[in-house]
């Protein structure tokens, strides 16, 4: 009980963001149960087959796939931090809407460049609402110094760590995240302006 003897209760506060980690979650136990099956054939991307049905599936659907357990904390624990705000800011559909020009931009991509590289994780969401959220203080004419400190820092490390840095982290896939999230935070943002 709080302070005035009514009881608490958990709030469903993000659905969006709350829905995306849960499949998140569910993708990561089948993709275990069926030893990578059910990941390589719903929750990555990679150059496939245009005819095959599951690939236009994958398109959106490797957003919701992780490798393993490190992967899936790692991505979903700063999401469930910055997710809220954007939703709460910008509205359900507006966050939706997100995710999916992310996993759009991303899985073609990686398809038509990368056709040897399978590509999974909610990083480029992730890297979207990062600088979309640098854009929650936007006023007309102006860019919030935020935002350019933000890009400076996570969009200028990953520059940096795709050139100098080895390792499996696709480093383009957070920088077209960044880059969706930038150009429509900042168009999201003039849009909410407008209606006042």
């Amino acid at each position: 009980m709080n302070g005035t003897g009514r009881k608490l209760k958990i709030s469903f506060n993000s659905p969006v963001i709350l829905w995306f980690s849960i499949i998140c979650l569910i993708a990561l136990i089948a993709g275990e149960v069926t030893r990578g099956m059910t990941t390589t054939m719903f929750f990555s991307v990679y150059h496939s087959s245009l005819l095959d049905p599951f690939t236009y599936v994958r398109f959106v659907g490797h957003v919701f796939g992780h490798v393993n357990l490190e992967h899936f904390l790692g991505n979903i624990t700063l999401l469930l931090v910055i997710g809220p705000m954007i939703e709460e800011k910008y509205g359900s559909l507006d966050c939706l809407f997100v995710i999916l020009i992310t996993a759009i931009v991303t899985g073609a991509v990686n398809y038509l460049f990368f056709p040897h590289v399978q590509l999974l994780g909610a990083s480029g969401v992730v890297f979207a609402f990062i600088l979309l959220s640098s854009f929650t203080s936007f006023r007309e004419g102006s860019i919030p110094l935020t935002f350019i400190l933000v890009a400076v820092i996570y969009i200028g490390g990953q520059v940096y760590d795709g050139i100098f840095v080895q390792d499996n982290v696709s480093h383009l896939t957070h920088i077209l995240g960044g880059a969706v999230g930038s150009v429509l935070g900042y168009l999201m943002a003039r849009n909410k302006l407008s209606y006042y």
